[in-house]
């Protein structure tokens, strides 16, 4: 009987018709929609989402709530029964994946990685322990590191600009707050700070750049 009411008010959802646009802020297993609950309306756009066609966003590893990697109807069932109750069922989600994130001294930077040996090779170097990196200015427009070990390299004679990250001789890490032609591997660039912000960063006096997996 249950399971019968519950069908009958997905079905009557999706006449009536929804419009979403989720983001997720904290992750719930089996809020696909982003608001902190789960309920029927979470059941049905994970349906749309499944059947195409529709104007639908939702978070997906929320809505993955046997964490098999994959949303489908095996997920949408469990909704359903978690709602219905009476059910020996539990919502779970798949372990977030860490990401490579940078510090420069007390503030948190965002960096949009390179996808490349010498990156994969910095992951793995912090992926249990951070990296802490003593920088010294260098010539008017960078500011450069010891990583103390040697990574993957690949120079390309490059220009760079403020927020480049770069390997420099396999071994040591330079972010720029100026513009410099070298041969360099390229690591990735600060996404989230103007040409005077890094400036301000790295332009007064020695900093120490920390490398962690979050």
């Amino acid at each position: 009987m249950k399971k019968a009411i519950l069908w009958i008010t997905i079905c009557c959802v999706l006449v009536a018709g929804v419009s979403v646009s989720a983001i997720a802020v904290q992750r719930v297993a089996g809020d696909a929609d982003g608001n902190g609950v789960v309920n029927l309306r979470d059941v049905v756009l994970t349906l749309r989402h499944l059947a195409g066609g529709w104007n639908v966003q939702i978070d997906e590893k929320a809505a993955d709530v046997d964490a098999d990697g994959d949303v489908t109807l095996k997920d949408t069932t469990q909704m359903s029964r978690y709602l219905a109750g009476g059910y020996d069922v539990t919502l779970q989600t798949a372990e977030e994946e860490k990401q490579l994130t940078m510090q420069i001294g007390d503030t948190p930077v965002a960096v949009h990685w390179e996808d490349n040996e010498s990156v994969d090779a910095l992951r793995e170097l912090v992926k249990d322990t951070p990296l802490t990196i003593g920088m010294s200015m260098y010539g008017g427009f960078e500011q450069v590191g010891s990583i103390g070990t040697s990574l993957p390299r690949n120079d390309v004679r490059v220009t760079t600009e403020a927020g480049d990250i770069v390997l420099y001789s396999g071994n040591q890490m330079v972010v720029f707050y100026g513009a410099n032609t070298w041969a360099y591997t390229r690591l990735g660039k600060v996404t989230d700070k103007t040409a005077a912000e890094m400036a301000e960063l790295l332009s007064n006096g020695n900093v120490t750049i920390t490398i962690t997996m979050k």
